[in-house]
């Protein structure tokens, strides 16, 4: 189904603008937590948006907020990638080089996409993905070509992050007709392109793609990792403890 379809990038959006803004207050300067925090909005914005819009679709009379907050765990469909546990700034970084890497060139073939609503909101996109990969690389090139305590906590993050990197190029979750349609965009094709963006950047850095010895998935089926339900626990508080609240 095309809300299904939607649904899924908004849930992509929505929980790492999530993970992306515990860093407030917390990030290693104060310009990186201005940073963090505006690509977090960015990534936020996208995912009302496509929120909005698969509401609309499904045609149940539930809106963004609904969705993002009134949801139990296995109904949202993002990926693991986005959900993993902050670790240090170094897996961060990764995390954000990867996803940010995948959802520029998403957005850039969606700009196709015979889906007008989906078409406006990837051109929107397209935008605010390249500056997000443009922070990554540059962030990922101080510390891989940094010290040797930055290197290796690079390296580090790039070798936790890196198998949950695989699931963004997997197609089984997405109905054929929306590819036959022209709606959605088949993320196998988004890999070469994908890795050449990233292989680039760690090159340059002085460091290696890792090893493709493991791929967990399962997100886009709603089975998640055990950092998804401390999340939302915290997520989803103020709209489960107090249902309707309005403001």
């Amino acid at each position: 189904m095309r809300s299904d379809y939607v649904l899924a990038l908004a849930d992509d959006g929505l929980i790492a603008a999530q993970r992306l803004a515990e860093w407030t207050s917390r990030a290693p300067e104060l310009e990186e937590d201005v940073a963090l925090a505006n690509i977090a909005l960015d990534t936020l914005g996208q995912a009302r948006l496509l929120l909005s819009y698969a509401g609309e679709l499904e045609g149940a009379g539930r809106d963004e907020d609904d969705l993002a907050f009134l949801r139990d765990e296995q109904d949202f469909r993002n990926c693991q990638l986005v959900e993993l546990d902050n670790g240090d700034f170094a897996v961060t970084i990764a995390k954000l080089l990867c996803f940010a890497a995948y959802q520029h060139e998403l957005y850039s073939a969606l700009r196709r996409s015979s889906d007008e609503r989906l078409a406006a909101i990837a051109a929107k996109a397209v935008t605010e993905t390249e500056y997000h990969v443009d922070h990554a690389r540059l962030w990922t090139l101080r510390l891989g070509d940094g010290t040797p305590e930055a290197h290796q906590r690079m390296a580090a993050a790039l070798d936790r992050v890196w198998p949950y990197s695989h699931e963004l190029f997997q197609a089984d979750w997405i109905d054929a007709a929306l590819l036959a349609e022209g709606v959605a965009v088949d993320p196998a094709t988004l890999r070469e392109p994908w890795l050449s963006t990233v292989d680039k950047v760690l090159t340059e850095a002085t460091l290696a793609v890792p090893d493709d010895d493991w791929a967990p998935t399962g997100g886009r089926h709603g089975v998640h990792t055990e950092a998804m339900g401390y999340l939302l626990a915290e997520m989803q508080y103020l709209h489960r403890a107090h249902p309707g609240a309005t403001w």
